[in-house]
């Protein structure tokens, strides 16, 4: 019999699948339909092992103390190095906001202790760099991508704007006129806004419900002095993880990293405790008066489910992939868009930290006349949940996304080497992900409605409505208390000694 095989190369691996050469043409002519439903009969009789995916896991070395995580590849001559920093605003008070947002930023536009911003800007264009600096999670990294020929270059370079930045008195201003701007536009971003205050009414005076306002960015904020504090407590090595993926060996690789953290100093202990967030647990309507064509529904309540290895939480990764995060084949994208016309999507949030409570809910955009609708619809949409197990074939959809991806996640060196990064400052284990994906796969159908009956309320739930009032389908108090807020920074959750703030990002949790 002919064969026809097929081989697939997986980074190094080849899987060899082997099949009868039966299609029409392949043995020179037609076949008759007996023979070929005789075909079709042994091709289904055909068994394969099961095919299992090792995923490649990354170096692990330790240079004076700080774990570095890394994977060599010689495909092509680049080598992309990774920092992380544990630590970032939320570790700082309210006093040093503006200074901490702005460090990443400034550390690569402000120059260095030795060169101007200019000639930072020119030495970058000349080592043809990629680099970034940012912040996110509860603290800050950056990374450089640099030809290996010239990575000793590219290594000294990124260690000054590292350790010794200028923060130079024009960049400074450059950064807080653009903030300032910023949050003089703020506003006129409906979705925006909701989010923003969602998050202020929810976490209150809590970094995450932190927004920059006026007060934040005045000259004292920025001044060198809270620039310096920030980054002698932040980027040190005490809270740094490091990644090397490319085309380097672990030898020269080693002896650079030790290059750049033999003076550093350690870092100053300025970091303020981690805050545990005050969540908001009343529930209640708040209404914000905007004139535009499309309202913005935000709704949620408090969680107390963790990320960790436990059905639980990998049983509310596939609800939360049922009820919203799935896209348009979600449930309350095919409610709210497909049955009822109401709006162009709709979707679920659910958040889990590994140390505090998150939030779950829902959230919308709809026209100004359906806003109580919709929202309505979303209410009863969350309670359905809790009354009826899902479909074995919508879980088995909800897992077979997660499992079928799972390959992705291995796409490239710098993809395995940023996740034991990440692990580790988080405190997971290193085979957390193949963990996460047993977990994923054990989930049932009656595991889901176990975690929505326990995690989810529809009674608890703030609700926000951001839009024209005058062309509401109803009175918002239809839908429980009200408190009308208005879109500039006021709060009902704001002492009176508090520096008045709104948040700007998607509803979150603190990590």
């Amino acid at each position: 019999m002919n064969r026809l095989v097929r081989r697939i190369a997986v980074r190094g691996a080849t899987l060899a699948v082997v099949t009868s050469g039966v299609a029409a043409g392949l043995a020179g002519g037609a076949r008759p339909a007996s023979a070929q439903e005789s075909v079709r009969e042994r091709i289904s009789a055909m068994e394969f092992p099961e095919l299992r995916f090792s995923p490649v896991k990354p170096r692990k070395e330790t240079v004076r103390g700080v774990p570095v995580y890394f994977a060599e590849d010689r495909e092509l001559p680049l080598v992309t190095i990774y920092a992380t920093f544990r630590g970032g605003v939320r570790r700082f008070s309210r006093d040093h906001f503006a200074a901490a947002t702005a460090l990443p930023g400034l550390m690569r536009t402000g120059g260095t202790r030795d060169l101007p911003p200019d000639s930072v800007d020119a030495r970058i264009e000349l080592l043809a760099l990629a680099t970034s600096f940012g912040q996110g999670g509860g603290g800050s990294s950056s990374w450089i991508n640099t030809l290996t020929g010239q990575l000793d270059e590219a290594v000294a370079l990124w260690a000054d704007m590292l350790r010794w930045p200028r923060f130079d008195s024009t960049q400074v201003e450059v950064w807080r006129g653009a903030e300032l701007e910023r949050v003089r536009r703020r506003r006129d971003d409906p979705a925006s806004l909701a989010f923003s205050r969602f998050n202020r009414i929810m976490y209150g005076d809590h970094p995450v419900g932190w927004e920059m306002e006026p007060l934040d960015l005045e000259s004292d904020d920025l001044s060198q002095e809270r620039l310096r504090y920030v980054h002698q407590a932040v980027i040190c090595p005490d809270n740094m993880v490091l990644g090397v993926a490319g085309d380097v060996t672990w030898r020269r690789a080693s002896r650079l990293l030790e290059g750049i953290l033999a003076d550093w100093p350690p870092c100053s202990g300025n970091l303020l405790e981690d805050p545990q967030p005050d969540i908001r647990t009343e529930p209640g309507v708040f209404v914000i008066q905007k004139e535009i064509e499309q309202s913005v529904v935000v709704l949620a309540h408090s969680s107390s489910l963790r990320q960790g290895d436990t059905g639980e939480y990998f049983a509310s990764r596939i609800a939360n992939s049922i009820l919203g995060a799935s896209g348009l084949s979600s449930r309350l994208a095919t409610e709210l868009r497909t049955r009822q016309g109401l709006s162009y999507g709709a979707s679920s949030i659910w958040t889990t930290s590994r140390r505090d409570d998150g939030l779950v809910g829902a959230l919308t955009r709809t026209r100004p006349q359906r806003t109580l609708a919709a929202a309505r619809l979303l209410l009863a949409a969350l309670d359905s949940v809790r009354t009826t197990a899902p479909e074995a074939d919508e879980v088995e959809h909800a897992v077979g996304e997660i499992v079928n991806g799972f390959v992705f996640n291995f796409r490239t060196p710098l993809q395995v080497v940023a996740r034991g990064m990440t692990y580790e400052s988080l405190g997971l284990p290193d085979d957390w992900l193949e963990r996460y994906l047993d977990g994923i796969r054990d989930v049932t159908a009656d595991d889901v409605l176990e975690v929505f009956r326990a995690e989810m309320d529809p009674a608890r739930m703030t609700i926000l409505l951001v839009g024209d009032t005058t062309r509401f389908d109803g009175s918002p108090s239809e839908l429980g208390t009200v408190t009308v807020l208005s879109a500039g920074i006021e709060d009902p959750r704001d002492r009176p000694s508090d520096r008045p703030s709104t948040p700007r990002e998607w509803p979150r949790s603190p990590h």
